[in-house]
């Protein structure tokens, strides 16, 4: 069985993507959580960290959410690099660069233990 990490409290996990979903800027904790680096991060999907029990209609709709200019709040399961896994009260939207270029912006908290829980037994049933 793969190894949780727990995020402390003071965690805060950020990173920017492009249009297409490619990891422009990853914050220290995104690293240190992730266990990567922000070279191997940078220029990659932000779907190279997705758990394989996060149905895709999850990310379908996190998309669809972003895209239309609104707000996305969801519980998330993330990979690390060392196999282990994560789990994120994950809020993104849409952002402007100061030269007006669209970006995507995902911040990333602890969750509690009923969050999980509750997204769990979702994402059982959207498989």
């Amino acid at each position: 069985m793969s190894q949780e990490i727990k995020l402390s409290e003071n965690t805060m996990i950020v990173s920017e993507t492009n249009t297409k979903g490619i990891i422009v800027y990853a914050n220290n904790d995104f690293c240190e959580i992730a266990g990567y680096t922000k070279t191997e991060l940078i220029g990659k999907p932000h779907n190279y960290v997705r758990h394989k029990d996060m149905p895709r209609a999850a990310f379908e709709d996190l998309w669809k959410t972003i895209k239309s200019g609104k707000v996305w709040k969801g519980i998330v399961k993330n990979n690390t690099k060392s196999g282990g896994f994560y789990w994120v009260n994950a809020t993104a939207y849409p952002s402007r660069t100061p030269t007006g270029e669209l970006r995507y912006i995902s911040v990333r908290v602890k969750p509690t233990d009923e969050e999980i829980n509750t997204a769990t037994n979702l994402y059982k049933t959207m498989k």
